[in-house]
């Protein structure tokens, strides 16, 4: 059934393309159908899903496929992946549904769309590490079209530069898969994490890392590789800025948790630090540097460094394990993964009301807007939820992830406290933009901004609902996560 799950977009996907016949509306509800029930086949995983052994999967599927290489097409689904197949499918049925009203080759771009959503799909779903590479590549190739077909501004220039950098990144990160091969023979990632082939390696288990970690950072992305990220995202569809944000950049964090962490464990250990310190600068830098935006686009482009900081941060105080407590580690990780699940929502949410500007007025400048609250009550409602949401706010999910983040962090190393900073300027930045938009007197484009149309709302309403469940009830969420966050941090301190 998983791999029903990841290649059914696929097959979509094909079919969208060839049947050039097909009519416009047809297209887009086609990706609407396709969106939904990979919604409902995922949540059918997460309902049969059963916590496996530590050092297996459930729903593992493994079939040879490059005998000479030992890599084979293997997948399965454990605490740390299930939650990201879940944000994937909601994230994607999102934008399916706001790409309703489409009117710029909508055939091509369910297409596209559905072929994104089969990479990611499949990354999260990899026990390979070809496998991984495969659909982190493609992943890559499906952005750039997203960009440079329906983007706006520079989005030619935008997705160029988006392109070399990320694929520089995966080059990185495909040199490190060579280094763990020629050291064990095997590129299946569960035989890598069970026996670790690098370790007391000293400097060459490091280069190793270090390849990972530099491919990783720029999916992530940390600083100093964030500089792609505020013009992609600028310059993106709306529904392509949720996926990037929402989806895309988990990828490189999940890395960490999957690849980094359980397969150079005595590696990670020794860069530990390093990790905190790039985690606390994007966490802070972030922040700054979207405190200082007047576009809302490229502002909450900026809040996905310092959200994203904040993962890599937890990532990092889980790699200290002289004289802390395994639990507190854990608490990290399970986290990070929940800030993962969490900023996918709030952000996807915050990048398509934005996109709702862009389709009124045709800018994000913030200034030009002012009273939106009494012209736009419906979306101001909304942008005041995900804005809330997103700085942390008791009651959703990023106060959940955040909580845990820093309980864990703190525990383990005191100093992350210094990361606490990020979320006084994340709110700060978030209400200024409130006054901006929503209050005072209406602005040059106010007039031309309409309330949310159906398709609208009914894109970004589940995420909201969905950041608030978890934020009320995170439970269900935290037990599929918790055993996974354990099984990692034993792997890390052997």
């Amino acid at each position: 059934m998983l791999s029903l799950v990841v290649f059914l977009p696929l097959v979509a996907a094909v079919v969208l393309a060839v049947a050039r016949g097909l009519p416009d509306a047809a297209a887009r509800w086609a990706w609407v159908g396709v969106a939904l029930v990979e919604v409902l086949l995922v949540g059918a995983l997460w309902a049969r899903y059963e916590t496996p052994e530590p050092g297996s999967l459930a729903f593992d599927e493994q079939v040879q496929w490059i005998p000479g290489l030992g890599a084979s097409y293997h997948v399965g689904l454990d605490g740390l992946s299930l939650p990201l197949m879940a944000l994937t499918a909601v994230v994607f049925a999102a934008c399916a549904v706001y790409a309703l009203r489409e009117s710029t080759r909508p055939r091509t771009q369910a297409a596209l769309f559905c072929f994104l959503q089969t990479t990611c799909l499949g990354l999260f779903a990899a026990a390979d590490l070809i496998v991984f590479f495969l659909f982190f590549d493609l992943s890559i190739v499906g952005m750039y079209f997203a960009i440079a077909g329906w983007g706006h501004g520079k989005a030619q220039k935008s997705a160029l530069h988006f392109f070399l950098y990320t694929f520089l990144g995966s080059l990185a990160l495909l040199l490190g898969f060579i280094g763990l091969y020629v050291a064990s023979g095997s590129f299946d990632m569960v035989e890598l994490a069970a026996d670790p082939p690098l370790v007391g390696t000293g400097v060459t288990g490091g280069l190793v890392l270090a390849a990972v970690l530099v491919g990783l950072a720029v999916k992530t992305p940390t600083v100093p590789f964030h500089t792609w990220l505020p013009p992609a995202h600028t310059d993106a569809p709306a529904v392509g800025s949720a996926v990037l944000a929402g989806v895309l950049l988990k990828m490189g964090t999940y890395g960490f948790v999957r690849v980094a962490m359980p397969m150079l464990p005595d590696a990670w250990r020794s860069f530990a630090w390093v990790v905190i310190a790039v985690g606390v600068v994007s966490v802070v830098w972030g922040a700054l540097v979207a405190l200082a935006q007047t576009d809302l686009k490229r502002m909450v482009a900026y809040t996905s460094v310092n959200h994203m900081g904040y993962v890599v941060v937890a990532v990092g105080a889980a790699g200290v394990v002289g004289g802390s407590a395994e639990e507190a580690r854990a608490l990290a990780v399970t986290g990070a993964v929940t800030q993962m699940v969490s900023h996918g929502l709030i952000t996807g949410a915050l990048f398509l009301l934005a996109g709702v500007l862009q389709r009124r007025a045709g800018t994000y400048e913030m200034s030009r807007f002012g009273g939106l609250a009494g012209r736009a009550p419906r979306y101001s409602a909304m942008f005041a939820v995900a804005a809330f949401a997103s700085l942390g706010l008791p009651g959703f999910s990023g106060f959940v992830a955040e909580v845990q983040v820093f309980a864990g962090s703190i525990a383990t190393v005191p100093w992350t406290a210094v990361a606490l900073v990020g979320i006084l300027l994340t709110a700060a930045l978030f209400l200024r933009a409130l006054q901006r938009l929503l209050t005072g007197e209406p602005g040059e484009l106010t007039a031309s901004v309409g309330d949310v149309r159906a398709s609208e709302l009914v894109a970004v309403a589940p995420l909201l609902v969905l950041a608030t469940l978890i934020g009320v009830l995170p439970r269900p969420l935290l037990e599929v996560i918790e055993p996974a966050a354990q099984t990692v941090v034993a792997l890390v301190g052997r």
